[in-house]
């Protein structure tokens, strides 16, 4: 097999990487908050805007130092390049199907929707707090929980004082809602 067809393929193969990035389930529309919308333009642009440049400045003087097969630096930069640039794709369909969802217009404020931060508490007594935000806005470590993740499935649309079944593989538990709060318009809950 020609060398050109093998190189070809194992980059086509870079951008399998993107499957490991959230997937939107089909037919449903790509919610964000408007913290979210600005995080990832922010990276957009930095990525645009500063990496990509310096990554070409770096690839391009170590091209020019000569053979390119055993120098580190245009390897890497090259395979930066690609990082880059798969990144900077996702980033761009990603915001080109956003829709922001502003929670601090919220009415039903005792009612769970997108963006709520909602105190529950489990059968066993433990009381976890946690706000459904969009796929790529997900981080475990404080709390942001996608809103088709199951316990937000479970909590969307309840009320204050509700229970509702969490199905969990261990079986259902119910959980109990204990609060739900939205971001003050203050707070920079306004569309990006």
């Amino acid at each position: 097999m020609n060398k050109a067809f093998v190189k070809e393929s194992s980059e086509e193969n870079d951008d399998d990487l993107d499957v490991a990035q959230p997937e939107i389930p089909p037919g449903t529309k790509n919610y964000i908050t408007p913290a979210g919308y600005r995080r990832m333009r922010d990276e957009l642009l930095h990525l645009i805007d500063v990496e990509r440049p310096e990554v070409v400045r770096l690839v391009s003087w170590a091209a020019s130092n000569g053979d390119r097969s055993e120098n580190g630096d245009y390897i890497y930069g090259k395979r930066r390049l690609r990082e880059i640039d798969r990144r900077i794709r996702f980033l761009t369909k990603r915001l080109d199907i956003a829709e922001i969802v502003d929670s601090s217009k919220q009415e039903n404020v005792d009612q769970v929707f997108f963006g709520a931060t909602v105190e529950y508490a489990t059968e066993d007594g433990e009381v976890h707090t946690l706000t459904i935000v969009g796929v790529d806005e997900v981080d475990l470590d404080v709390g942001h929980v996608s809103w088709i993740s199951p316990i937000a499935r479970a909590l969307l649309k309840a009320k204050i004082g509700d229970t509702v079944t969490l199905y969990t593989p261990s079986g259902p538990q119910p959980i109990d809602i204990l609060d739900v709060k939205y971001p003050s318009p203050d707070t920079g809950g306004g569309a990006a």
